[in-house]
């Protein structure tokens, strides 16, 4: 887990921040700090990949609004998808609504074939002067090692928004999952969120939010 500033408030953020960061930036709001980084903690367990028929393929998304018709970023694992298929590797996207903007590739393009793998990965936006950036990091796995930080799986895209107080978790649950093979994926879970105020402060979410559980078939 990353450290973002001195002070943390350990709350759920979907009943702290209702009027303030899951509602958007309304009148009332408006003396707050406002939001400037989300950082979101993944875990995904793999059961029995099969590296011969590209499985399985998963995708994260995260988003700095209430919805994905905007710019948001999606990560994906074992797979990368645009312009067009690889299998294998890990590739961030930034999207704009349907509209593919742009993407970047990690170098190692290994395919999963470990059973029983556990990955974990940190993936984050960040606002600064009308530049959205997403990144990917503190990632650990057996098929790709340690993954981001390292500017491979790092993207930026310009924005009209001032702050991130859209940003909502169930965004990102909702619109993230096995994209493929979900019999090969025992779960995916969002474990913990991380939310920088303007004035450094840290709203810390232990939720566990789970996306994809089942065990393998």
């Amino acid at each position: 887990m990353s450290r973002l500033a001195t002070t943390v408030r350990f709350w759920p953020i979907g009943i702290l921040l209702i009027a303030f960061i899951l509602a958007g930036w309304s009148e009332a709001a408006a003396q707050e700090p406002a939001a400037v980084r989300v950082e979101e903690d993944w875990e995904l367990v793999v059961g029995d990949p099969d590296p011969t028929a590209d499985a399985p393929q998963v995708i994260c998304a995260i988003s700095p609004q209430g919805d994905v018709s905007g710019v948001y970023g999606a990560f994906e694992l074992n797979a990368r998808s645009i312009p067009d298929f690889l299998a294998g590797g890990l590739q961030l996207q930034v999207w704009e609504g349907d509209t593919a903007l742009s993407d970047r590739r990690h170098p190692n393009g290994l395919s999963m074939q470990t059973a029983g793998e556990t990955v974990t990965w940190t993936q984050s936006m960040s606002l600064s002067e009308g530049t959205l950036t997403f990144d990917v990091s503190e990632g650990a796995s057996s098929t790709w090692g340690g993954f981001g930080g390292e500017g491979y799986l790092r993207a930026t895209a310009n924005t009209t928004l001032t702050n991130l107080n859209g940003y909502n978790p169930e965004v990102s649950v909702a619109n993230s999952g096995v994209s493929y093979a979900g019999n090969r994926v025992t779960s995916l879970v969002l474990k913990q969120v991380r939310v920088e105020l303007s004035d450094g402060q840290v709203i810390v979410d232990n939720t566990d939010r789970v996306v994809h559980s089942q065990g393998v078939e």
